[in-house]
């Protein structure tokens, strides 16, 4: 009964971390169910990315959809601070600096040289970033990475 409960619960987990597609990250896995959706697909890409060791030669070799250069980020720290955020951030953006930002940029993974470029392009952008009243969180972040993929210097930064 105890090893039902358990495994009931791990599968669970799996499943609830494999919610997100962008959970699923690169590799050979990510490739073969991509543009599907479920839980099932998800959960097929993290296996296969995790079990043959493709990721880690995508990763080095900058194939099977992975970036050399990448950054490595928790998307879900950064959506809990931009939902809990997100007036402080609209401020911030729309004056180009404030300590809203520089949460941002870090949990970004954007290097000290490049946050001027960030808050800047953020600022010149806030129209198009807030283009709703009722933005989410996740829009938020979709469309900041939308802002940063079009800057050359910054598009490293971009999920």
């Amino acid at each position: 009964m105890k090893t039902k409960l358990l495994a009931a619960v791990a599968l669970g987990a799996l499943w609830s971390v494999s919610a997100q597609a962008e959970n699923t990250g690169c590799g050979l896995g990510s490739m073969a169910w991509e543009g599907q959706s479920g839980i099932a697909p998800q959960v097929l890409a993290v296996t296969t990315n995790g079990t043959s060791g493709n990721q880690t030669f995508g990763i080095t070799s900058g194939t099977l959809g992975c970036s050399r250069d990448g950054v490595v980020r928790s998307s879900a720290a950064l959506s809990m601070y931009t939902g809990s955020n997100m007036d402080l951030i609209a401020r911030d953006m729309s004056v180009g600096d404030g300590e809203s930002l520089d949460v941002l940029a870090e949990l970004m993974g954007v290097e000290a040289d490049d946050r001027a470029a960030f808050k800047t392009a953020l600022q010149q952008n806030y129209g198009e970033i807030f283009s709703t009243a009722d933005i989410t969180a996740d829009e938020l972040i979709t469309a900041i990475d939308a802002t940063l993929r079009e800057d050359s210097q910054l598009a490293r930064y971009a999920a």
